[in-house]
Order: C-alpha cells, then sequence, then structure tokens
C-alpha cells in the first residue's frame, strides 16, 4: 500500500486557522493566502490537499465554499469536508472540483443514508471521518465540529462502514490535534486490526518525519498535516520522501 502525505488547510472567516484540540476558542491565526499556500504545497511535490471547513462542520454549512472550489481550481487533488449535512451539498463540491469529499457528522448520525451515498456515488470519491476522543474506555465520535456528543463508537461505526463497502477513513485523535505530541499509534495498529481493509488517513500530533515512518510502519495509507507545516517544524520536500 502506497502512503501519502496531505498536507492540510482548516478555514475559518476565509483565514488559515488551526484550533487545539479542536477547541473553537483556542485558535492560532496564520497570516498566510490559502490560495498561495496551497500553490506552495503543490510546489513543494504535494499531490493532495486535505481542506476543513471549520465555520461549516459547526454551522452545518458550506460557508467557505467559494474558497473551496478556487483551491480545487489548482494543481492539487481536493479532498474537503465540513458541514456536508446531504447528498446535494455532496455533489455541489464534486461539481466544484473537489476530488473526494469528507463526511463527518452526517456519516456519525445517519449511516445508513452514508452507505447509500457510498454506493451511488462511488466509495473512491467518498472519505468518511470517524475523528475520535476516548472517553469511560471507549472510542467516541463527537460530530458538529468535535462540539456534540453522539451514541456511537469507534469499534461499532468503522466495521459497518468497511462491510457497506467504503474505501478511505480519516481518524483524527482529538486529544493530539494541533498539539504537536506525536499521533496516537496505538489507536491506528487497533484501527488497522478491527477495518484491515480500508484505507485509514491518520490526523493529529504528527511533528515529524520520525512520525511519518512510525505512521507508515503500523500500516496506515497516510498522514494528514496541519500545525507541523504552518509553523515550519517539518519539511514538506522531506515529509514527501516517507
Amino acid at each position: 500500500m502506497n502512503f501519502t502525505v496531505i498536507p492540510a488547510i482548516d478555514l475559518r472567516a476565509g483565514n488559515v486557522v488551526r484550533l487545539r484540540q479542536g477547541d473553537y476558542s483556542q485558535q492560532t491565526s496564520y497570516r498566510v493566502d490559502p490560495l498561495r499556500l496551497a500553490q506552495d504545497y503543490a510546489a513543494a511535490g504535494a499531490s493532495w490537499l486535505h481542506v476543513v471547513d471549520l465555520d461549516g462542520a459547526r454551522d452545518g454549512s458550506l460557508a467557505n465554499f467559494r474558497l473551496i472550489e478556487a483551491l480545487a481550481g489548482t494543481a492539487l487533488q481536493v479532498q474537503a469536508g465540513g458541514g456536508v449535512r446531504s447528498e446535494d451539498d455532496v455533489q455541489r463540491l464534486l461539481d466544484a472540483g473537489v476530488a473526494r469529499v469528507v463526511l463527518g457528522s452526517v456519516a456519525i448520525r445517519q449511516p445508513l443514508q452514508t452507505m447509500q451515498w457510498l454506493q451511488r456515488l462511488g466509495a473512491d470519491r467518498l472519505c468518511i471521518a470517524l475523528d475520535t476522543r476516548q472517553q469511560d474506555g471507549h472510542w467516541r465520535l463527537p460530530s458538529e465540529g468535535w462540539t456534540q456528543s453522539e451514541a456511537p463508537t469507534l469499534d461499532e461505526l468503522a466495521p459497518r462502514y468497511a462491510d457497506a463497502g467504503a474505501v478511505h477513513v480519516l481518524c483524527t485523535d482529538i486529544h493530539r490535534d494541533g498539539m504537536l505530541a506525536g499521533p496516537n499509534i496505538s489507536l491506528y495498529t487497533y484501527l488497522r486490526q478491527l477495518v484491515p481493509g480500508l484505507q485509514i488517513q491518520a490526523s493529529g500530533g504528527v511533528r515529524d518525519v520520525a512520525d511519518l515512518h512510525a505512521l507508515r510502519d503500523c500500516g496506515v495509507a497516510g498522514a494528514v498535516l496541519g500545525r507541523s507545516l504552518l509553523e515550519g517544524r517539518l519539511d514538506l520536500t522531506a515529509a514527501l520522501k516517507c
């Protein structure tokens, strides 16, 4: 299996930002143009870009749609999510040039509907986001930009999506997100054993090339990089060599 390094751009009100552990009150803003940043990532050799509409994730709308559409017009293949709640939302992003739509809250709250979309739209065009937080001994799956608790767990939903024909799953350890504390290798090792057929994208905590090697060695299909790139702690060209 190939290992793909995917730089990320998180958007809030059209600006590039990062949150700590998904907390909207703990935001770091970066004075960089999103389109220029995407072009820089492409120039460094990236082929994919992960885009999160943070406004949409919390409010249930495609708040940064025009900017996502512009990013999809760059040389990068764009994987985008945040605020996708209906099949019309999915189709709107695909029509705008997004290569793969990320389904988070809707995939947790309405799995049967989401599984129908996998069949109708094609599993390679959708990515199921099972972002998780350990609580009470279970890997919980919060929604609405990680602000709302939900009943299903990672152990319950991941196998259901594997059986339904999903291909791509994004899994963020929320406690590690934006913290530069290293990825949760044990979580991804466990998830790989739970659903060996899925292509898992790991997100949260990556600091350096050593972390990328550890993720690759545990068998995930790729890693999403945010803060480490934005703050110059990790060189994208070096990361891509993984």
